[in-house]
């Protein structure tokens, strides 16, 4: 079966440069630039030389007819794509992370006019899975079947992937963590160190547990890859542009505001689903105030440490 990369972003190249060891791969961007001709995404993912079964192409309607479309656009212009493009009948691969500002969705709604809808997603960085560094990630598809088809089409010799039929557990777990990853951040960055990291980790881990059960995720989904495993990932390594944006918030540095960083515009959407559920996740509205400047970081550790005394 034919397969197509929509978005040439680091992440989307390297699911492409990956994926070419299996058969022919086209690659979409707005841009192609000199990507074709010096076979490199030298502006996104360096130093990684384009395999002969990947195509780079800026043409969207060649690049939409593949018989399964991994969907590698930030979250936040997922749903402007697809209300700009007939997905209908097709077999499509959700590979981005967080929770829609405008609507509250996961991509998996977004793309519900899709024939079929799979979420990819896990512990994983684009450098390491273009490398051929061991990954493993969850697909996570409500149709068995058809998950089972995708995790044949899509596994490689280093790329292995876990299969789940709980599409919102597996997307859940890939939103969250990216907040997570942001107060984690912001705790080293502040000089608080590691223990207090990991005890934000853990109840950062039980925020995310409860808004999962509360949306009817299944509690082992987020134990496995695209929960537990995402996070300690995350939460452990500047790699992550989402714990980099905490560290610089916790050390009150600059980052670059032209880097896409799903964990803010998450933190941020969590705030209505919090409401509208009645959930109380304090480190997540904690993050949500931090990343939008409503509290410094010093307001931030004495509003956590002063709530009340409680059972684990």
């Amino acid at each position: 079966m034919s397969v197509s990369v929509i978005g040439a972003g680091a992440f989307g190249t390297a699911l492409a440069v990956t994926l070419a060891q299996n058969g022919p791969v086209r690659l979409w961007a707005r841009d192609v630039g000199e990507m074709d001709v010096e076979r490199e995404n030298a502006r996104r993912l360096p130093g990684v030389p384009f395999p002969e079964g990947l195509s780079v192409s800026a043409n969207l309607e060649t690049a939409l007819s593949a018989q399964t479309v991994l969907m590698a656009v930030p979250m936040q212009a997922l749903g402007a794509f697809v209300a700009a493009h007939d997905l209908s009948g097709k077999t499509v691969v959700a590979c981005c992370k967080g929770i829609d500002l405008n609507s509250g969705a996961g991509p998996s709604a977004i793309l519900g006019a899709a024939r079929h809808v799979a979420v990819l997603t896990g512990p994983s960085f684009a450098a390491d899975i273009a490398r051929g560094l061991p990954t493993a990630l969850t697909l996570a598809c409500a149709d068995e079947g058809v998950g089972r088809a995708l995790q044949a089409q899509l596994s490689t010799p280093t790329l292995r992937l876990y299969r789940s039929t709980d599409v919102i557990g597996a997307e859940l777990g890939g939103a969250l963590k990216n907040v997570i990853a942001i107060g984690c951040g912001a705790v080293m960055g502040a000089g608080l160190g590691d223990s207090a990291r990991a005890a934000l980790m853990t109840r950062g881990f039980s925020e995310m547990q409860r808004l999962a059960a509360a949306f009817g995720a299944q509690a082992e989904t987020l134990m496995g890859l695209s929960g537990l495993g995402d996070l300690t990932l995350t939460c452990t390594s500047d790699q992550s542009r989402n714990y980099r944006l905490g560290l610089a918030l916790g050390a009150g540095t600059d980052f670059d505001t032209g880097l896409t960083v799903e964990g803010a515009s998450t933190a941020r959407a969590l705030r209505n689903v919090m409401a509208d559920r009645d959930l109380d996740l304090p480190l997540c509205r904690t993050v949500a105030d931090l990343v939008d400047g409503n509290i410094d970081m010093k307001a931030a550790i004495g509003t956590l440490l002063a709530r009340p005394l409680k059972e684990e």
